[in-house]
């Protein structure tokens, strides 16, 4: 084992960026006494939502449907037989790109019959380059900080012994990878019926942390 001096150190890069995309759930209901009425209409009610966000096209990165449910209302709880309606339920998830007509799209769901609109939440894509930047970023500062030890003890530093993602280094204390900490909030619109609200986009923090070990020259201590 080398008996060369031996620097640890920690790199952290914190970046603020805009979001890249922004999620939308939406919920279709009907609500009828019979049970085909109730379907009939989640149906025709589903297909006038997706009719409405495919009429955006590229500005929707992705459409998917969560679920669809038919549920009988009891008149009295625990008593079987005593249905006073049927509940359906769709859930539309959507993931938008173009925030410009984000908030067009918003007010133009909330504005169909029996429909909820949640969101919008925003976040970067899991493959998003922001997250290597921000290793990067870290990665560079854990250089600088060892360099910066060593230059205070008159030493310079010669190689390196390990680099890894905060928490897998074996003497680690505690912490963890590249993380994403987003806020939510909301982007600008265009106009159509009814009036699109405004919306501003949230930032996204993003956090990376590194920890290295480097070797070094002896130090001079006099």
């Amino acid at each position: 084992m080398s008996d060369a001096p031996l620097i640890s150190v920690r790199g952290e890069a914190v970046l603020e960026v805009e979001p890249e995309i922004a999620r939308l759930s939406v919920y279709v209901q009907s609500h009828e006494n019979d049970r085909r009425t109730a379907l009939d209409r989640l149906v025709e009610r589903n297909q006038q939502c997706l009719d409405l966000v495919k009429s955006y096209g590229d500005a929707v990165e992705k459409l998917e449907t969560g679920g669809l449910s038919i549920t009988p209302l009891l008149r009295h709880r625990r008593r079987e037989g005593d249905i006073r309606a049927y509940q359906g339920t769709s859930w539309i998830k959507i993931t938008v790109c173009d925030f410009a007509v984000l908030g067009e799209l918003v007010t133009r769901l909330g504005d169909l019959e029996r429909t909820a609109v949640n969101g919008p939440d925003w976040a970067l894509r899991r493959d998003s380059e922001v997250y290597a930047r921000a290793a990067r970023q870290a990665a560079h500062e854990a250089v600088a900080r060892a360099r910066s030890y060593a230059e205070a003890l008159g030493a310079r530093l010669t190689g390196l012994v390990e680099l890894a993602d905060e928490g897998l280094t074996s003497n680690d204390a505690g912490g963890g990878p590249v993380t994403l900490a987003a806020a939510y909030g909301a982007a600008p619109g265009s106009q159509d019926q009814p009036e699109a609200i405004d919306l501003e986009p949230a930032s996204q923090i993003v956090r990376a942390a590194v920890e290295a070990r480097f070797t070094a020259t002896a130090p001079t201590l006099d």
